[in-house]
Order: C-alpha cells, then structure tokens, then sequence
C-alpha cells in the first residue's frame, strides 16, 4: 500500500459548483493505496456524506486540519 501523499487540491478558490467533481475526478484517478489532501474554506462534512454514498467502504477520510479557516482532509483509496 501507498502512504505518500503527492497531491494537494485546494478548492477554495473554485466555484462551489464545481468542486465536487474536480475532487471526484482527483478520487478516481487514484491508484489503490493512492490519497491525496483536500483544503477548503469549510468543514467538508457534505462531502464525506457524499463518498459514503457513493464510495462505500472504498474511501479512507481523515481530517489533517480543522478550521477555524483552513480545513485539510487527507482522502485515499483503499487498497
């Protein structure tokens, strides 16, 4: 399994409509064991919500930082 985290998507600049599927997009692309770290402006909480529907079991969520301004979230494919 792959630990490494190599890509950064910081979506605070992003229009709102448009990130769940750049960060979809980012998940999909990922090799398994692969991750990748999220920033936002926001507790991504929706989101998370969002890979269970849709993910399942195949996703691994773990808050790296917790606002009050940034909010970082390591998101990985599970292998």
């Amino acid at each position: 399994m792959t630990t490494d985290t190599t890509t950064t998507v910081d979506v605070r600049s992003i229009a709102p409509r448009d990130r769940h599927p750049l960060i979809f997009g980012t998940f999909d692309r990922l090799a398994r064991g692969d991750a990748f770290v999220l920033v936002n402006d926001h507790d991504p909480k929706p989101l998370f919500y969002h890979f269970q529907a849709e993910c399942g079991d195949t996703f691994a969520w773990d808050y790296l930082e917790s606002g009050p301004e940034v909010w970082k979230v390591r998101i990985a494919k599970a292998a």
